[in-house]
Formats: C-alpha cells, sequence, structure tokens
C-alpha cells in the first residue's frame, strides 16, 4: 500500500539493517569473538558509498568485502560503517551506507540477511521488500562457503513477504 503511513516493509529494512549496525558496532568496541566473522556484500555504485577509484573501476555495481582477518579502524555512525581493507598489498578506505548493503552474512553461525535491489525497486516504482533472513545451526561436517547469499535452513527460513498484505 503505497499510502499506508506505517510503511511495515521500510520499517523491516531499517530493523534488519540495525542488525548489521549492532553487529558492527560490538566488533568495532571488542573485536571479532570467536569464530564470528562477516561478509557483506554492497552496492560500489551507491551515491554515498566511497570506493577508491581502482576498487570503483573493477567492481563497478557491487563488491563483497570480508571482515576477518585483516581489517582496520572500523567505524560505525548512524548510516554507514567505514573501514581500512588491504586489496593487493595496498590498504584503502571504504565508506559503506546501510542502505547500499545487499547481503550480509556471518557464515560462523549460518546467519544472513538478504536486501531486496534498492535501486531497481526505485527504477520501476515498485514497493521495497522486505529482507529475507536464515538462520540455522552450524554444521559440523563442512566448513562454511564464502559467499554471500544467504545460508538454506531449509524451513528455518523466514521469508517476510508471507506476512505482507498483497
Amino acid at each position: 500500500m503505497a499510502g499506508d503511513p506505517l510503511q511495515y516493509d521500510r520499517l523491516m529494512l531499517e530493523a534488519a539493517r540495525g542488525v548489521i549496525r549492532q553487529a558492527l558496532v560490538i566488533v568495532a568496541d571488542r573485536g571479532l569473538i570467536g569464530e564470528h566473522h562477516f561478509y557483506i556484500t554492497f552496492r560500489t555504485d551507491h551515491p554515498e558509498a566511497t570506493v577508491p577509484p581502482s576498487l570503483r573501476a573493477r567492481f563497478p555495481n557491487e563488491m563483497t568485502i570480508v571482515l576477518q582477518h585483516q581489517f582496520w579502524g572500523l567505524e560505525v555512525g548512524a548510516f554507514d560503517f567505514s573501514v581500512t581493507l588491504s586489496f593487493d598489498g595496498k590498504t584503502e578506505r571504504l565508506i559503506v551506507p546501510f542502505a547500499a548493503i545487499g547481503s550480509f552474512v556471518d557464515p560462523s553461525v549460518q546467519f544472513g540477511l538478504q536486501f531486496p535491489d534498492m535501486q531497481a525497486s526505485q527504477a520501476s516504482g515498485a514497493a521495497a521488500e522486505a529482507p529475507t533472513a536464515a538462520l540455522a545451526k552450524p554444521a559440523d561436517e563442512s566448513p562454511p562457503t564464502p559467499t554471500p547469499a544467504p545460508v538454506d535452513a531449509g524451513d528455518r527460513v523466514v521469508a517476510l513477504d508471507s506476512f505482507r498484505k498483497k
């Protein structure tokens, strides 16, 4: 409903991005705990993303960063986070708006959030879709795969679209 003043779809997007923000705040404060690490895929072409020109040339639309062993200076703001990472032996500072994030995965606990492509939704005039979440028990037999896609958790995946009025 375009005229719905509550805009639950937008509220869900903000809440899901709040989960990412809080996880990053904890890591900025304490460092990574245990086996936790993050794969974050974001739109490099988002107008508020700050990506060095050499990386933007290599990744003109989106890129996935890993916060695990080598990252420095993680700072979390209200609307974005910044971090220094090493690319081909050279450190680069990135500023990533939460609105530019397409997916967030912590494979250590098989947790993932996937967001709709906001630019495609805005361009087509479609309402924003709610994110999809996945949470499952870690599997002991195989290591987590380093991909930004949510983990297939079968019937434990919550598709928020099922709660939306059509």
